[in-house]
């Protein structure tokens, strides 16, 4: 089986948008994906290191996403978070990334790289 992709090849493979601080983004494997805009079905459904796809850009996505350890936040169809938001995500190391895209796209993209519900 090929070795799982890092975050920084599917930034690139996929074109994303980085919109928090730099890092070192292939040090960090995701282990899955969920898809959902809505809060409390990423609380149930979406596990740690996973890549979440959402169109939400709101404060609340940054709460959530350090509650559960996501290995990034994929914001879909050129939804923008505000600074303060993204000032928040900074603060709580969470990565913001962003595509005009839409969500169904990027999951299709996502699951023939590799990147699965565990």
């Amino acid at each position: 089986m090929d070795k799982p992709m890092n975050l920084q090849q599917i930034i690139e493979k996929l074109n994303l948008t980085i919109l928090t601080e730099p890092r070192d983004f292939s040090s960090i494997s995701p282990t899955g994906g969920y898809t959902s805009d809505l809060l409390s079905c990423v609380m149930a459904g979406a596990k740690t290191h996973y890549l979440w796809i959402t169109l939400q850009a709101h404060m609340n996505i940054v709460a959530v996403a350090a509650l559960l350890d996501v290995a990034a936040v994929i914001i879909t169809e050129d939804a923008q978070p505000d600074q303060a938001t993204i000032d928040k995500a900074n603060q709580q190391g969470v990565v913001l990334l962003s595509t005009p895209r839409p969500s169904f796209e990027i999951d299709g993209k996502l699951w023939e790289m590799g990147i699965h519900q565990a």
